[in-house]
């Protein structure tokens, strides 16, 4: 079986930036997004909160809901994080507790 794969959207503040990825180990990725550690999208326009994460039970069904989502509109992916964390809370706490 493989490892567990996340599907994960981070956002600068509420209805800010948005940014889509996907990891096999949440937690680590967050804490390099978090620190830095990241360069590019997420570190110069500050996009820092996780808002969304969903769970896979392999990297390639992950991947492909990726990008998935990334061909949504706005709107939706609004929606989808809307749907399941309404404060729009950095849920990173959740998950490293």
């Amino acid at each position: 079986m493989d490892k567990p794969s996340y599907v994960y959207i981070l956002a600068s503040r509420r209805y800010g930036t948005l940014y889509i990825g996907v990891t096999s180990d949440l937690v680590r990725r967050l804490w390099q997004h978090k620190e830095g550690f990241v360069e590019g999208f997420t570190k110069t326009y500050r996009v820092h909160q996780l808002v969304w994460y969903e769970m896979h039970t392999d990297i390639v069904s992950a991947i492909t809901r990726e990008k998935q989502i990334k061909k949504w509109r706005r709107n939706c992916k609004i929606n989808l994080i809307q749907s399941a964390n309404p404060d729009w809370r950095d849920l990173y706490g959740d998950i490293t507790t």
